[in-house]
């Protein structure tokens, strides 16, 4: 493995006013703000302008998940307000699996007021569905790990469904606000279609269909992957070197025609850092199926560090490695799990551009995108959108970074 870098976490705050960072999105999703950085220089732009930035031979990867309105609450008979937030399911453990499951699934959660739900208590809330009641039952089943299982009468009812009724959006802690009924909506791309994450990937909140009608029209192709976004990418870096962070795990699916786009010839641009994570993930387990061609599709927060000054497959062999895999195994698409960990000294393999938000000081999308510009240059691009008045964070404004 080579020799990691210790990287002090304070080296990569900056003030962020809490004036700055948007509670609420602009009523129209293309009017936000643009920051343009290639090759050192800043312009200033609309989104709905994206289009004119590119110059129609890029492969565009954009995130399908869809955000569920994962923070539930509980009112016990004495009053007491319980609140459940689903982080990811136990059993079953594939979010898609976990969506469509029946009475019985379980989840790990963040519980409020934890103390005062006592181990055995069956909590309910009763819920109307297409004018069917249906009662919603919860029970603390461990108490240290936070799991809680799921039952209800109607078998033939799935779970996305129960919450969709019961469910508040969950939006980030940083906006200092309760949820409302229009979160629902604006927190979510016009392009959702995968039930299960629980925070959304917002670089693509600011895409509208007119955008997406532009893009196709000038040749870009439009490739759709899936990652189920989990609460861990609002979790601060703590540790004071910022290598020692416990980075999450998260669920990603890729189909055959993703990994085809990937070996043209084309430029790759991401659509935020999810689907870049994803994208450089399969890289990673393409190597790690060359060294055994029977490995899981498991990739290690650092498992792009451990080959040091080797050389490693170029693209199309990694790649190529996963579709044979593919191609033998007799799949359309595949599915893995990632908690790769992208810092300031990783090499990208795969990802040539990357439309993202304004993202918080001290966290691992900060370090993302200092490792994607290189150097200080995130400092310099984010003082430029500072001293311009942009919008930070989830319901912000947003850049495009190009490295070539």
């Amino acid at each position: 493995m080579m020799e990691l870098p210790k990287l002090a976490i304070a080296d990569f705050q900056y003030p962020l006013p809490d004036e700055r960072i948007a509670k609420y999105p602009l009523p129209v999703r293309d009017q936000s703000k643009l920051l343009v950085w290639q090759n050192g220089a800043v312009a200033h732009r609309r989104f709905f302008e994206l289009p004119d930035l590119l110059e129609g031979n890029e492969i565009l990867f954009f995130n399908n998940t869809r955000v569920i309105p994962a923070r539930l609450y509980f009112r016990k008979e004495t009053g007491g307000l319980i609140e459940v937030f689903l982080l990811s399911p136990s059993e079953p453990a594939l979010v898609e699996q976990a969506m469509y499951a029946g009475p019985g699934l379980r989840w790990h959660c963040t519980i409020g007021n934890l103390k005062r739900w006592k181990d055995g208590q069956i909590l309910h809330r009763e819920l109307n569905l297409n004018g069917q009641q249906v009662e919603l039952r919860i029970e603390l089943i461990d108490r240290e790990r936070q799991e809680v299982r799921f039952d209800w009468d109607q078998a033939d009812l799935p779970f996305v469904q129960l919450i969709e009724a019961a469910g508040n959006s969950p939006i980030p802690p940083y906006l200092n606000r309760q949820a409302e009924e229009r979160d629902k909506d604006t927190y979510q791309t016009v392009y959702s279609k995968k039930e299960g994450a629980v925070a959304a990937p917002t670089a693509g909140l600011h895409f509208t269909p007119e955008v997406l009608s532009q893009l196709d029209a000038m040749g870009c192709r439009r490739e759709e992957l899936t990652l189920h976004v989990s609460a861990g990418t609002f979790r601060p870096v703590k540790a004071e070197n910022a290598v020692d962070h416990d980075m999450h795990s998260e669920q990603i699916i890729l189909t055959k025609a993703n990994l085809e786009a990937i070996l043209g010839d084309q430029r790759v641009v991401c659509v935020g850092t999810t689907s870049m994570r994803t994208l450089e993930s399969v890289y990673w387990y393409g190597v790690h199926l060359l060294e055994d061609p029977n490995a899981e599709f498991v990739v290690e927060k650092l498992a792009p560090y451990q080959y040091g000054a080797r050389v490693t497959p170029s693209r199309s062999e990694a790649v190529g490695a996963v579709l044979k895999r593919m191609e033998q195994s007799g799949l359309d698409r595949i599915q893995g799990s990632t908690e790769i960990y992208i810092f300031p000294g990783y090499t990208f393999r795969v990802v040539d551009g990357l439309i993202t938000n304004f993202h918080q000081p001290g966290s691992t999308l900060l370090l993302l995108i200092a490792a994607f510009t290189g150097g200080n240059t995130w400092k310099e691009i984010y003082e430029e959108a500072m001293h311009n008045d942009y919008r930070f964070l989830s319901y912000g404004d947003s850049s495009f970074l190009l490295r070539q």
